[in-house]
């Protein structure tokens, strides 16, 4: 299947698909800095000053959707490999914050590998707390491969 990557950027990226809220606690913050290794103590020490979540904290949130709706990658024929995450830390997350999170397709690009040619896709995720402060934004990249394996 032939794909107009400069199509599908045109009407693809950029538009929010998808809005999820979530409600953070001090136990899953400290569950998460655990998880991670951390032993700064403004992430593992609930009476710490500036007690906040690790950096990484988002990186655990998913979208209800991966795609929007009819998005084309998404078909018979392609593989999906996981990229990977990167996370952009904005301001810090504290015990009690709803954040609200935008899911959009933030970019779509093509690279050839060894093993073909593969397209990107970056699927972001901006979090803000209940002020409307942006306090996060995780970047997945999802590989689209033709054929059946990687």
């Amino acid at each position: 299947m032939e794909v107009d990557l400069d199509e599908l950027r045109q009407r693809w990226v950029g538009h929010d698909f998808d809005v999820a809220e979530f409600q953070v606690d001090t136990r899953r913050m400290l569950e998460w800095a655990e998880s991670c290794g951390e032993e700064e103590p403004r992430f593992t020490d609930p009476e710490h000053p500036d007690f906040q979540a690790h950096p990484t904290f988002t990186a655990q949130f998913v979208s209800r959707k991966m795609f929007p709706e009819d998005f084309p990658l998404i078909q018979k024929g392609f593989f999906m490999i996981d990229g990977g995450k990167s996370v952009t830390c904005l301001a810090p997350i504290r015990p009690a914050d709803r954040l609200t999170a935008r899911s959009r397709i933030a970019d779509i690009y093509e690279k050839t590998g060894r093993s073909g040619n593969m397209i990107f896709v970056v699927h972001r995720m901006s979090f803000e707390n209940q002020h409307g402060v942006p306090v996060s934004v995780v970047d997945w990249k999802l590989i689209q491969k033709p054929g059946g394996r990687a």
